[in-house]
Order: structure tokens, then C-alpha cells, then sequence
């Protein structure tokens, strides 16, 4: 089967008809503050504290996200570790199940073979399965990006981008959360996976186990394709 056959295929999926009735009353924003113990390994051995934050806006049709993290540690004065991602995503619901996106992803991170990458997709997404205990959706996408190796060379090129999401919600505090997305290009394909195991202590406070996986298919000798992140942190929510 060609990739034009299997990409017209995808279309089709995602794009079914279905009825839209609009999202639920409430607050349009909503968000959390995650402080954490974070141990890296791969092209770093380390461990530290992470910080991150996500705020959403949630209108009839627009949908607005906003997250950021933050890793760094230095001993004897020196730099061990440093990490940042930031990342905004907007949708525009065509039915209750189908949505329109735009994408832009910023990840710097040294003591790998890319210093920094960036991207930047538009594309179309499905909500297959939502429910009060489960949620499953897709996104297909076209789009560019621009890295920065840690020898100062530059890499602009058209990317494409499939990204899934799972979330289970267990019992009353406690949730599983799986992500991963695929970012594709001629010289290198970045993936990310992200899983997390989420249980309520208190009011709006969780504690968080999450496992983070990220891959460039093609780098520099001397360096780690695979870098790993496993943090335990507690998670201030607001707005849900």
C-alpha cells in the first residue's frame, strides 16, 4: 500500500461525521504547578529537582494550551544538567469529535546531539473514546522544524507528526495518563513518550509518578540516542 493510500486513509478516519453538542459549563481555565525529584538518564546521569506547569483555556469551539518545564542542576560551579520544553497547542472543534490544531514545541536541552529543536505543525485531530472514566484521541500532522546541533550546525526541514493520548481515570483520586508523539523528518525522527500515575492526597494536591522517554533516530558519535526521565512530584490543580 503506498503512503498517499495509508495517508488518505488516516484522513478518512479521522474525519467520519459525528454530532457536536458543545463542551460542558465551567470555568474556561483550568491547570496545574508540579514540583518535583527528577532522576535523568542517558546522555546525562543525574539527578534533581523539576519544575513544570501547564494552563488551559477551554471555550464552545477554541481550546487553548500552554506548558512549560524547567531541569537544572550545577556542581562545583558547573552545569550538570539543563533542560527546558515549552510547548502551545490551540484547537478549533469542527464537531464534538473532530479538531482542527496548531502546534508549536520548544525543547533545549545540552549534553545531547541536539542543543535545540523546535517545531511547528497544523493538522487534524479525532477524539475516538470520551467518557467520565476514559479518553482516547489522535493527531495527524504536516509541518517544519528547525535544530540546532551541539557542533553548531543547523537542520531546517519539513517534518510530518502523529501524536496519541490515552487517559483512565481508575477510581475517585487516582488516573493513568499515556502520551506519545512522532515527529519526522529526512535527517532525524524525534519521538517522546510520556506515562503517568497520578493519585489525590488532599483537596487539589497529587502526588505524580511520571516516566518520560526521548529518542532522535540520528546522532552525533559519541552521544545517546535514548535519554530517560523518571520523576515523583506533587501537583497543585486548579480550575477542574
Amino acid at each position: 500500500m503506498s503512503n498517499m493510500a495509508i495517508l488518505i486513509g488516516l484522513i478518512l478516519a479521522l474525519t467520519s461525521p459525528v454530532t457536536w453538542s458543545g463542551p460542558a459549563a465551567g470555568s474556561p481555565w483550568s491547570g496545574e504547578v508540579r514540583l518535583g525529584y527528577l532522576a535523568i538518564s542517558g546522555n546525562t546521569e543525574s539527578t534533581t529537582g523539576n519544575l513544570e506547569g501547564a494552563v488551559n483555556w477551554d471555550g464552545v469551539r477554541w481550546h487553548h494550551a500552554l506548558s512549560g518545564r524547567a531541569i537544572g542542576k550545577s556542581e562545583d560551579k558547573e552545569t550538570t544538567a539543563e533542560s527546558y520544553k515549552a510547548t502551545y497547542e490551540g484547537r478549533f472543534d469542527l464537531s464534538e469529535r473532530i479538531y482542527l490544531f496548531g502546534l508549536l514545541d520548544y525543547n533545549r536541552t545540552r549534553f545531547t546531539s541536539y542543543d535545540r529543536q523546535t517545531f511547528q505543525f497544523v493538522g487534524i485531530g479525532r477524539r475516538f473514546i470520551k467518557t467520565e472514566r476514559h479518553r482516547l484521541e489522535a493527531e495527524l500532522g504536516a509541518g517544519a522544524s528547525q535544530s540546532k546541533l551541539s557542533t553548531g550546525i543547523s537542520q531546517n526541514e519539513a517534518n510530518w507528526r502523529i501524536s496519541g493520548v490515552y487517559e483512565w481515570k481508575i477510581g475517585e483520586n487516582a488516573s493513568f495518563f499515556q502520551k506519545l508523539n512522532v515527529n519526522s523528518g529526512a535527517s532525524n525522527t524525534f519521538t517522546e513518550s510520556i506515562t503517568e500515575l497520578k493519585s489525590g492526597i488532599v483537596g487539589n494536591l497529587a502526588m505524580v509518578l511520571s516516566y518520560t522517554i526521548r529518542n532522535n533516530s540520528d546522532v552525533l558519535p559519541g552521544t545517546e540516542k535514548t535519554d530517560t526521565y523518571a520523576a515523583i512530584s506533587l501537583e497543585y490543580a486548579f480550575g477542574t
